[in-house]
């Protein structure tokens, strides 16, 4: 397959921004991508279920739009941003009825004190937890179940009682959401490949990056190997624990360690197309959620009428995504109508098509296996051994899971993807 200067495996937004990056430098770079198109986890299609609508199967948002660098980057390219948090009205259900005005503002406040808890369980001297200890000590608030749902689950693709509560504290996200007119997914395919030398549908099978200086990496696919003087790798932590690339010589104890330390978390998105005019007298773009009344209970959220368009989107992590995974998509609508049903009654049977139009499966997709990356209790410094540099740089880890502050984001992945770039030029000679 030839030589060049850095091979990057995954054209993941981490991967692109490495690969701009150096050749931006100058040097001569080529990305291995094992699918058929590029973006990774931000993939926007059209379904014909769906009227051709653009729909993102993957990331939905620009998160934390102020310190987000993709943000200038759209700007720059004159790409419409929308704002998803002033298009959008929230309504929450206590049971089958909405909230009062009072339970409201009680809710709104509860996450200042869930924040509170968590700083006080992190003093300094404090051993990690995990975030579900942050409801457990607030037992006498009626709605810190609810923000632990969201912030495990919802958010983080995980359950609260698997997490670290010292990586969700560094991580959480702030500030606002954007999102490029067309679908995240379309904005990455047209703004972020532009030039780069990407070879589709080649999967990486081994990389051999030791060996006495000067030796070049190889990197073996099904049509042949490619050599460098370095390598970044950028796919998911689910790949690289699934062996699916093989190392030699073997990663470190230390590297295999990090990889174990963050696993990958589920969500599942599923659509319901509505057959008549009934919006459950609910406005265009509004997010309904209910309170939660115990750890781990299974927790739907939705997004209804998403510009003006007429179906509802569930969305469910976590362990109960994963369940629900396995059932099949029968079971992810069952569940999503059941939800509903318990909010808006039996109008819901009547309301919507009886098949899901559209399930998402990153679970089942073998060049991710699964959403995004969470760290296990006691291991909040994953993210930093993980991207740190092999034999002189010669191997480099980046993505998502190896971001400190934005995890589990686009930007994230973007700022990842520009650290791994820079430590491999800094130490080039």
């Amino acid at each position: 397959m030839g030589e060049c200067d850095v091979v990057v495996v995954g054209a993941g937004v981490a991967g692109l921004a490495a690969a701009r990056t150096l050749q931006a430098a100058g040097r001569t770079v080529v990305v291995l991508e094992a699918s058929k198109r590029i973006g990774g986890r931000a993939w926007t299609t059209y379904p014909s279920a769906l009227g051709g609508a653009w729909f993102d199967m993957g990331a939905v948002w620009l998160h934390a739009a102020e310190q987000n660098p993709l943000v200038p980057i759209a700007e720059a390219a004159g790409d419409v941003l929308l704002r998803a948090d002033t298009m959008r009205t929230e309504k929450t259900f206590v049971g089958d009825r909405p909230a009062t005005a009072a339970e409201l503002a009680d809710y709104q406040a509860a996450w200042d004190r869930f924040a509170a808890k968590a700083d006080e369980l992190l003093r300094p001297g404090m051993p990690d937890a995990t975030l579900a200890e942050v409801a457990r000590r607030l037992l006498d608030d009626p709605w810190a179940l609810t923000v632990e749902t969201w912030e495990g689950p919802v958010i983080c693709a995980a359950d609260a009682d698997a997490m670290s509560l010292r990586d969700w504290k560094t991580n959480v996200l702030t500030g606002s959401n954007l999102v490029p007119e067309g679908g995240v997914g379309a904005f990455v395919a047209r703004r972020l490949g532009e030039g780069l030398k990407i070879r589709l549908a080649k999967p990486v099978r081994r990389v051999r990056w030791e060996g006495p200086r000067g030796t070049p990496v190889a990197v073996e696919t099904e049509g042949g190997t490619l050599r460098a003087a370095r390598c970044i790798v950028t796919v998911s932590t689910g790949v690289l624990a699934a062996g699916t690339i093989a190392f030699e010589p073997k990663l470190p104890a230390s590297v295999v360690a990090s990889i174990d330390a963050l696993p990958m978390g589920l969500a599942v998105k599923v659509v319901l197309v509505a057959r008549d005019g009934d919006k459950l007298d609910l406005p265009a773009h509004c997010s309904l959620d209910r309170r939660v009344e115990r750890s781990g209970e299974p927790t739907m959220v939705f997004q209804c009428w998403p510009y003006g368009r007429d179906y509802v989107q569930g969305w469910i992590g976590g362990r109960a995504a994963s369940s629900l995974a396995r059932e099949g998509d029968e079971a992810v609508a069952a569940f999503a109508r059941a939800s509903l049903r318990g909010m808006f009654g039996e109008r819901v049977d009547r309301l919507f098509e009886p098949l899901p139009a559209l399930v998402t499966h990153w679970d089942a997709d073998p060049w991710v296996r699964g959403a995004y990356c969470y760290a296990r209790p006691g291991h909040a410094g994953a993210r930093t051994a993980l991207a740190q540099p092999l034999a002189g740089g010669r191997l480099v880890f980046a993505g998502e899971a190896c971001h400190q502050g934005l995890a589990g984001t686009l930007g994230g992945a973007w700022g990842s993807g520009l650290r791994a770039a820079h430590l491999v030029l800094e130490r080039e000679g």
